[in-house]
């Protein structure tokens, strides 16, 4: 049995979370095994921006580097910043990519086999002291690239949002809120908020399907 199935087996005790589990079905989320370098720099072009958006960006930053492999840091720092905003990254995410670059180089960004190695909240403290890594970043890195089980970010807006939508709430909870009722959830909060997730989908499907 996975770690999935065990999981979604003590989940399926919480009474507000076993209908949208048996709702969606088994959890399909397989965490990609990326350099924490590559995911960091994924992260910074998806934020604040839509995921095609994103993805264009990171295709056209790809593209200036040859061959099949991510632009490893060294090229980027040998990049003038003018060729990181071609690709549409904003300054903010130039001076950011910049950062991870040059952190990686220091060895302050673990390689996959380290960063494997090291606790979630070491990781956190760690990686937060890079330029426009926060919290949720590290979080997302700790969830679908390395594949940690017990992560809730409670102040990601679709965890949140899928919350209120499962409950009927009129307003989402507050991040300590929600944190307080993950406790219930441990060991397997991650796979909780891939399930909240989900009810946010479903409730944007909902918001479409009426206009």
């Amino acid at each position: 049995m996975s770690d999935w199935q065990i999981a979604e087996r003590q989940l399926l005790r919480d009474k507000q979370l076993r209908p949208l589990l048996k709702r969606i079905g088994p959890c399909t989320l397989v965490p990609l095994q990326r350099e924490p370098y590559e995911a960091l720099v994924r992260a910074i072009a998806h934020q604040q921006v839509h995921g095609r958006a994103a993805e264009a960006m990171l295709n056209r930053f790809c593209a200036l580097h040859e061959g099949e492999e991510f632009p490893p840091a060294e090229f980027v720092l040998a990049l003038p910043p003018e060729a990181l905003r071609g690709c549409g990254f904003s300054g903010s995410k130039v001076l950011a990519i910049q950062d991870i670059a040059a952190k990686t180089r220091e060895g302050l960004v673990p390689n996959l086999e380290e960063a494997s190695s090291l606790t979630d909240a070491a990781l956190i403290e760690r990686l937060v002291t890079i330029r426009g890594v926060g919290r949720w970043t590290v979080e997302m890195l700790l969830i679908f690239t390395l594949g940690r089980t017990d992560i809730l970010p409670v102040d990601d807006f679709g965890v949140r949002e899928g919350w209120r939508l499962l409950n009927g709430l009129e307003l989402q909870p507050k991040p300590k809120e929600l944190a307080a009722i993950g406790e219930a959830w441990k060991p397997w909060r991650s796979l909780a908020a891939w399930y909240l997730w989900r009810a946010a989908d479903e409730g944007k499907k909902v918001k479409v399907s009426a206009v």
